[in-house]
């Protein structure tokens, strides 16, 4: 668990380690001090998805780079060129 990142909304976990891995939780474009939304484009909201992913990670002892599969799902396929 990191300050750093969005407190997860529902009932799971920001990450969970098992061994050398870890899983980390979905996470949407969440300010971490605010819990609030960002922006209304799609470039602010991912920045902040990675922002919050990389939190999460450097929490857990690893970074962006050790990211061995990563699913992004989009609402809008307009936002995706």
């Amino acid at each position: 668990h990191t300050k750093d990142a969005p407190i997860p909304r529902g009932t799971y976990s920001q990450a969970i380690k098992c061994g050398n891995t870890v899983y980390l939780a979905g996470q949407i474009p969440l300010h971490p001090t605010t819990q609030q939304l960002i922006g209304n484009d799609v470039k602010s909201q991912i920045i902040q998805v990675f922002e919050n992913i990389s939190a999460v990670a450097k929490a857990s002892g690893g970074s962006l780079n050790d990211i061995v599969k990563l699913n992004i799902y989009l609402l809008d396929f307009t936002e995706f060129n």
